[in-house]
């Protein structure tokens, strides 16, 4: 028996901390380094806002079912306890695996990996000193996010505010000075060799990422049945409307060929707003946004190991599944995730991680968005509770809408889509393997 487990975390997360984990996770480094690949892959500024607004429709219809399930099932761990409940315990164990090997370290890697090279606008560094400062960046969080959850808290709220600065000012600058003559508008006209929309919208889906880890925070929120889906539903709203604006404010400012030749086309458009101080204006805002989804991805990816090993199902459990006495965090599941971290530093880039991460992701998340059928035929969901508006129509649209992102990445890139799935599958024989160990140690 461990006394020291996932139902002794307080419950200090708020709704104004809930919504700030969903925007501040949400709002990272994706919107600064993929409208350039999503203008490219959709072929006309006219297709790439519409593919911002399905992509964050979609997003959203996937946030709204996972609410319906997580409100009825508050507790830490999000959907992978929600999958295991619904589907059975290889659907939560395999995902459990996923986000615990894969895609919450691999975020973390590459969250840290982006804060680095957005540093080099300020100090110009070498490639091993950008991931000697990712290794800093990511160990100075570990340490505040062991301390405590309000800690962590209090970071999320401080630079979900500091990274909506920036924002607001080149939103409603761009808009105030209109469209500027030679830039690439509204236009339909295509400027691009090849459509690849599916890929165009998986880069969409990369930027809205982050909406599922306030779900991992159900068993330290107060009030869950109603703040869980409230944070959700506003968070991923608002991002929703900034995704769209801030797009339109670069296409109406920077010319196609520009766009499509810049890694940096936020900071471009800030310039030609602001002048030359622009450019180091939105750099210090992009540093704080991702510095901000790297705190939430800290904060909340930690939640399903911790989970997972309060249960056994993973090596050395009675170790990782343990809760600071002191500081009511999982400090040892927050540190094994971090190891893990450092080994993506120090092997992967920005863009393999986190397309990596994205595709393999959204296979559980599809599975997420259906299971609020399940939810509803089995009699779970509470009536007087959250319900997803406009059901049925709202999960149909968001499987419908992810199912074509995952086919499409699929046969698009079948060698990354195919690694992703085997190494998603990897979990399985460990699963055997820890159940068989489980039940002999229950025998005894």
């Amino acid at each position: 028996m461990q006394n020291n487990t996932q139902n002794d975390m307080k419950r200090t997360v708020g709704v104004l901390q809930g919504l700030s984990i969903v925007i501040g996770m949400i709002i990272g480094s994706g919107i600064f380094l993929k409208p350039t690949a999503v203008l490219r892959d959709a072929g006309s500024p006219k297709m790439a806002i519409l593919l911002w607004v399905v992509g964050g429709i979609i997003s959203l219809c996937a946030a709204l079912s996972v609410a319906e399930i997580g409100s009825n099932m508050p507790r830490a761990g999000g959907l992978y306890n929600y999958l295991e409940e619904l589907y059975g315990e290889k659907w939560g164990f395999t995902l459990g695996w996923v986000q615990s090997i894969i895609s919450y370290p691999a975020e973390l890697a590459a969250q840290s990996i982006a804060i680095a090279i957005y540093a080099t606008y300020f100090v110009p560094m070498t490639a091993g000193t950008q991931r000697m400062l990712a290794l800093g960046m990511l160990f100075m969080l570990l340490v505040l996010n062991i301390l405590s959850t309000k800690y962590g808290g209090a970071i999320q709220v401080a630079s979900t505010f500091g990274k909506l600065v920036p924002f607001v000012a080149i939103i409603c600058m761009g808009l105030f000075k209109g469209h500027i003559p030679g830039a690439a508008g509204m236009s339909g006209e295509l400027i691009g060799e090849s459509l690849a929309p599916g890929a165009a919208l998986l880069g969409t889906l990369w930027a809205y990422d982050g909406w599922l880890g306030v779900t991992n925070m159900a068993g330290e929120m107060k009030d869950p049945k109603k703040n869980l889906p409230r944070s959700i539903f506003l968070g991923v709203m608002s991002v929703i409307v900034v995704y769209v604006l801030f797009n339109l404010v670069i296409l109406r400012t920077l010319p196609a060929d520009a766009i499509l030749t810049s890694e940096t086309p936020a900071a471009d458009a800030a310039e030609v707003l602001f002048g030359p101080g622009g450019a180091a204006f939105l750099t210090g805002g992009i540093l704080i946004s991702i510095f901000g989804s790297l705190n939430g991805h800290m904060m909340t990816g930690a939640r399903v190991p911790q989970s997972m090993a309060a249960r056994g199902q993973l090596p050395c459990s009675r170790l990782i599944g343990k809760v600071n006495p002191k500081f009511g965090t999982p400090t040892n599941a927050l540190i094994a995730q971090s190891l893990i971290a450092v080994f993506y530093i120090m092997s992967g880039t920005f863009h393999t991680l986190s397309n990596l991460a994205t595709f393999v992701l959204w296979i559980f998340f599809t599975a997420g968005i259906v299971g609020v059928f399940l939810l509803r035929k089995r009699g779970l969901s509470d009536e007087k509770g959250y319900r997803i508006p406009l059901y049925p129509i709202t999960p149909v649209l968001g499987a419908l809408g992810s199912s074509y992102i995952l086919l499409s990445t699929l046969f698009g890139n079948p060698s990354q889509s195919i690694f992703a799935i085997v190494v998603a599958l990897l979990g399985l024989p460990l699963f055997s393997i820890l159940k068989k160990r489980n039940s002999a140690n229950n025998g005894q």
